[in-house]
């Protein structure tokens, strides 16, 4: 992300009426920006998958670590109705992919 591109998000994450005081609105708005990041690279693993069931299971997985992950920083770092849409977003995925996990990769 170029450096022009970075500074603006970071300034509306900033300014975001939802971000919580309790780590600090530069930390929360740090973290925030990461927790997009890696769930923008997810979804391109998941669209990058080649449809073999091994390869697969190993994006799932990753994608079901990393939704949780998001999901720790939005509910630690957000409120209000940008906290409940976000993390309804990523939680809802993370079930998905582990009950895909679940019926097409043995469980694991």
């Amino acid at each position: 992300m170029p450096l022009p591109r970075l500074a603006a998000t970071l300034v509306i994450l900033a300014g975001l009426p939802g971000l919580a005081q309790a780590q600090g609105e530069a930390t929360c708005a740090r973290d925030v920006l990461v927790a997009q990041s890696m769930q923008r690279q997810a979804l391109e693993q998941l669209e990058q998958a080649d449809g073999d069931d091994a390869k697969n299971c190993r994006v799932w997985r990753r994608h079901v670590d990393t939704m949780r992950r998001v999901a720790s920083v939005y509910g630690r770092c957000l409120s209000g109705s940008e906290r409940v849409q976000r993390l309804a977003q990523v939680q809802g995925s993370d079930r998905e992919f582990s009950a895909a996990i679940k019926a097409r990769c043995g469980g694991h």
